[in-house]
């Protein structure tokens, strides 16, 4: 097919600098309007310096047409005023939303008719207490503005691979390779019943791109394929080459010991409390499959992101994970 044109807001962050490294690939013309303070816009890519919250952001993009915008935001008011402005002018709108929008997940499987939090009425999301509704009310602006047949609205899961600054994908294959105990301890939970669900960012943003150019419409799961998490850490550890003592600890020991769920400081990467959040990752992905979704094997995805966390440095500041001392502190206790 000829090029198309995408008009990508972001673009310079991780999975924007991905779609548009992924239009790019296939041959599209790719503008990224971003303020440009998340890194640099792809080569090949033009960019549009704009700040989303000024007035006027969007005035040199709406005398243009689009093939596609494609979004990112979790802020409402920055996807109102886009939609508001770039209705007239774009034939689709694919819009990334996330799995955190559905009202309940105790239940594995569920798929996009589940019942969805109620929308935020603000156009600012003060804090991630409130991103589930905040995903909720930018996708309702995006129907509100296109209607169902002129948009996509692709409900990730966790995205993971290279580049994953949240270091809830990253964390396990670098622990395995670099054990914080000497004799090669790890402590992981011992949760057999909880489910991971990883998609890698290279997966879901070159769907988008095959979705826009087959103008594919309607709700998506974009996620990854269920795998429970001793499966997923037996993965992690393979990929690492980790050869030392696997130290499983019950659920309830590590959070009387103060660990976090999922994220944070002093955390467990994809360690979620049962039976309350059974179903978070194990939505049903099969509509995206069938929509051209391809996704690769989980073990690529942790050999890449590790290959990643040695290049970027594995002593740099974490937003997730034990440091080596909180894990030593935790095995001394056992």
């Amino acid at each position: 097919m000829g090029a198309m044109k995408f008009l990508v807001l972001g673009g310079t962050a991780w999975l924007g600098g991905e779609i548009t490294t992924a239009a790019l690939r296939r041959g599209h013309d790719v503008t990224a309007l971003a303020r440009g303070e998340s890194g640099t816009v792809p080569d090949g890519a033009a960019f549009l310096r704009a700040d989303r919250d000024s007035p006027g952001a969007y005035d040199a993009v709406a005398r243009q047409s689009w093939d596609a915008v494609v979004d990112v935001s979790r802020q409402p008011g920055h996807v109102r005023r886009a939609v508001t402005a770039l209705s007239g002018c774009a034939d689709r709108y694919i819009f990334v939303s996330s799995c955190s929008v559905y009202a309940d997940h105790h239940v594995p499987g569920a798929d996009e008719s589940a019942p969805l939090l109620p929308a935020l009425e603000a156009d600012v999301m003060e804090s991630m207490e409130t991103y589930g509704e905040a995903k909720a009310a930018c996708e309702q602006h995006v129907l509100d503005a296109f209607g169902h047949g002129r948009a996509l609205i692709a409900r990730s899961g966790l995205i993971g691979g290279p580049g994953d600054v949240s270091d809830r994908t990253g964390y396990w294959p670098l622990r395995f390779a670099r054990p914080a105990a000497g004799d090669g301890s790890v402590l992981v939970p011992d949760a057999p019943e909880l489910a991971t669900q990883v998609i890698d960012v290279r997966d879901l943003a070159a769907w988008l791109v095959l979705a826009a150019e087959r103008k594919v419409s309607g709700k998506f799961n974009a996620a990854g394929e269920p795998m429970m998490l001793p499966a997923h850490l037996e993965l992690a550890r393979q990929a690492a080459g980790h050869t030392g003592p696997v130290v499983p600890v019950a659920p309830q020991w590590l959070a009387d010991a103060g660990v976090n769920y999922w994220s944070g400081e002093h955390s467990l990467p994809l360690w979620l409390p049962l039976p309350e959040y059974a179903g978070f990752a194990s939505r049903d992905n099969r509509a995206a499959v069938a929509a051209g979704l391809e996704l690769r094997p989980l073990s690529e995805t942790l050999a890449d992101v590790l290959a990643w966390e040695q290049a970027a440095g594995p002593d740099r500041p974490r937003k997730a994970g034990l440091t080596v001392l909180e894990e030593c502190e935790l095995l001394a206790t056992i």
